[in-house]
């Protein structure tokens, strides 16, 4: 991505900025912005959540808490950013009067600043890093950026007339780039169906569209193959394992591996977790349910319930949180109870029993009950090839897709960086486009 450049820049003496456009305006963040203290009460202010995406009516899947009557509020046109690190680019201008929990900062634009151009300046990859690195906290990887340290930070600001024109411009171009992510997106979500289609109909319709069919009097599973049985998960595993219910603290540096499923494109997660338990205990949680090669791990609560993964190596992992283990009796077609554990089908038997609105979840009681169709075993093994070679396909064109995505939106991101720190020159740009 190449731009035109202004004629003349200068050092900024700030690390973050380098050099600016010799005649962009060098102050700090405080000049142009004041803090908004207010304490106001959702039955006044409604809700808001502070997103990646902006400032939007608060989320369904937002923490609630019994506090409502000690937020801060919010004007339309103000600025507001999560101070918190964990929370890192949920930010954006709000376009409508509400309130925010305590932890995010709210900030008053004063007439020198646009606020479109601010949207996209402090929003910025360069701005964001520089905001976090002026936090303070007491844990490696959390910690909190006060207005008391964010106002100290140096801007290199335009005049209020290129603000308003460098918007125009950030504007019209992200919204043709997420145009194409959007499009990246629509086809990773088509390829999805159209996987998870392809499964759902070969564990219960089977391969041969001649085979003569019955009914299986199950709902879900409507005509199987005339050959088929239908069997309860609990008859299918020689055993089924809930995980412990102790929360773990999930963690890069974590002392215990942990096995948790991720969706079809990925399988098993193997990862770290700090686990409120001493080793010994720990070691009694691997010898109550090792997992083997074979094994099918299912999620039953939050964001993954309902994805089935294959274990493929023995290993010392434990179970994730809200996760089961399904040890097969018949381990030579162990990819077969995957695949059917992840149909639509066995979906929608877990799905009127799920409760919970921001984390659905099953009882393990009703997924031991779930009906599966079950062909003779060596009809279990083509079908197990089959829908191993036809996903290697979805998941190509799945990745190849995700990189796409990705591509566009490091060059969006590359772009709004670009514009908000001086490196693009519109009037250059404008006289060429003219040219």
């Amino acid at each position: 991505m190449s731009f035109p450049r202004y004629p003349r820049y200068r050092d900024s003496g700030v690390e973050w900025l380098g050099e600016v456009p010799e005649h962009w305006h060098l102050r700090r963040l405080g000049y142009y912005f004041a803090e908004r203290r207010e304490k106001v009460s959702d039955q006044d202010f409604p809700a808001l959540s502070v997103t990646k995406h902006g400032i939007v009516p608060q989320l369904e899947t937002a923490a609630k808490t019994d506090d409502g009557g000690n937020r801060k509020l919010v004007r339309r046109g103000d600025f507001v950013i999560n101070s918190r690190s964990d929370r890192k680019g949920s930010a954006g201008v709000s376009d409508r009067d509400g309130s925010v929990s305590l932890i995010s900062s709210v900030l008053v634009p004063q007439e020198q600043v646009f606020g479109p151009f601010v949207h996209h300046l402090l929003r910025s990859v360069p701005f964001k890093e520089e905001y976090y690195r002026n936090g303070k906290g007491i844990v490696a990887d959390l910690w909190s950026t006060n207005f008391s340290d964010m106002k100290e930070i140096v801007l290199a600001v335009p005049p209020i007339e290129e603000q308003a024109s460098l918007a125009s411009f950030l504007g019209r171009e992200t919204a043709k780039i997420d145009e194409l992510v959007a499009e990246q997106q629509r086809l990773i979500d088509l390829l999805k169906e159209k996987r998870r289609a392809v499964i759902s109909h070969a564990v219960t319709k089977g391969l041969n569209p001649d085979a003569p069919m019955k009914s299986s009097g199950v709902e879900w599973l409507a005509e199987v193959p005339a050959r088929w049985e239908i069997k309860r998960l609990k008859y299918i595993a020689e055993r089924i394992v809930d995980c412990p219910h102790e929360t773990p603290e999930y963690s890069s540096e974590g002392s215990y591996g942990v096995i948790r499923t991720a969706d079809l494109s990925h399988g098993v997660l193997r990862g770290s977790l700090m686990l409120r338990v001493d080793e010994s205990e720990y070691a009694k949680r691997i010898r109550r349910a090792p997992l083997r090669t074979g094994d099918v791990v299912y999620a039953r609560e939050g964001e993954r319930w309902g994805h089935a993964a294959l274990v493929d190596r023995d290993d010392h992992y434990c179970l994730g949180q809200r996760m089961i283990q399904i040890i097969p009796a018949e381990s030579k077609t162990a990819d077969f109870l995957m695949w059917s554990m992840n149909s639509d089908s066995t979906y929608r038997q877990g799905e009127v029993d799920t409760v919970g609105a921001t984390s659905p979840h099953i009882n393990v009681e009703r997924i031991r009950n779930f009906y599966l169709a079950w062909p003779p075993l060596e009809e279990r093994a083509v079908i197990g090839e089959r829908l191993l070679e036809a996903t290697h396909d979805f998941d190509r064109l799945i990745a190849e897709a995700e990189t796409a995505k990705h591509v566009l939106l490091e060059r969006r991101s590359a772009l709004i960086s670009a514009a908000v720190t001086g490196q693009i020159d519109l009037h250059s740009l404008s006289q060429d486009n003219a040219a």
